[in-house]
C-alpha cells in the first residue's frame, strides 16, 4: 500500500487549449505509454476529446453544471448530477459540449489489451472494507475530507487529493483494507485483460 500525495500530481494543458489534465496516477510511471492513468480533467471550452486508440475510458463528472458527450455512433450523453458516469471506447470520436461553465471530471484510461477498470464514487462516513484479490491493483482517491487506512500492521494517511495505491499483481495472497474517514472517494480497480 502506497500513498500517494497531491502534490505528486502533474497538471499540463490540453493540445487544443480547452483544459488542463492533473494526473493523478499510471501504471508504468513516466513515458506516453500506461497500461492504466488516472486523471482529473478541467473543462473549459467545447471541443473533441483527444483520440486513445486501444483504451477503455471512464469519466464521472465532479463539478460544475455538466457536459453533453457526442459519442458518435453510441449516441450522446448528458451527464448533469455528480457522480455520473459515462463509459466509451478511446478511439470513438467524442464532442463534447459544455451545458453551462467549466466542469472538472475524474477519468480512467486502462488499455484494453491489458486491464480492465472497475470504477466506483462513493460517499465515505465511516468504516468500509476494501478486500482485493491476488493479481488486482486498487486505486483509492481522495476527493474531499480524509481517510485512514489499514492493512495488517500498516496504516496510512490521506487528505483531499491524496490517492492509495495497492497492487497485489504478485501477491499470493488476498488483501483487506479497512477505510475509516470521512470524505468522498472514488475507488478504482484493475483486473489483468484475459
Amino acid at each position: 500500500m502506497r500513498l500517494i500525495d497531491a502534490s505528486e500530481s502533474r497538471r499540463v494543458r490540453w493540445k487544443n487549449d480547452g483544459g488542463w489534465t492533473t494526473e493523478l496516477a499510471r501504471d508504468p510511471l513516466g513515458g506516453e505509454d500506461f497500461r492504466w492513468r488516472v486523471s482529473i480533467a478541467e473543462i473549459e471550452s467545447d471541443g473533441p476529446f483527444s483520440a486513445f486508440p486501444g483504451v477503455e475510458r471512464d469519466l464521472i463528472l465532479l463539478d460544475g453544471e455538466g457536459i453533453e458527450l457526442d459519442l458518435g455512433d453510441a449516441g450522446t450523453r448528458r451527464l448533469t448530477q455528480r457522480f455520473e458516469r459515462v463509459h466509451f471506447a478511446g478511439e470513438a470520436r467524442v464532442d463534447c459540449r459544455l451545458i453551462a461553465g467549466p466542469t472538472r471530471d475524474f477519468n480512467v484510461m486502462a488499455r484494453r489489451d491489458a486491464v480492465r477498470a472497475e470504477v466506483v464514487a462513493r460517499p465515505l462516513a465511516g468504516s468500509m472494507l476494501v478486500f482485493a484479490e491476488p493479481g488486482e491493483e486498487w486505486l483509492i482517491h481522495v476527493l474531499a475530507g480524509h481517510l485512514e487506512a489499514r492493512r495488517g500492521d500498516a496504516t496510512l494517511l490521506a487528505e483531499s487529493g491524496a490517492s492509495l495505491h495497492l497492487d497485489l499483481r504478485e501477491a499470493p495472497d488476498a488483501g483487506r483494507v479497512a477505510l475509516d474517514g470521512a470524505g468522498e472517494l472514488v475507488l478504482v480497480k484493475f483486473v489483468a485483460a484475459g
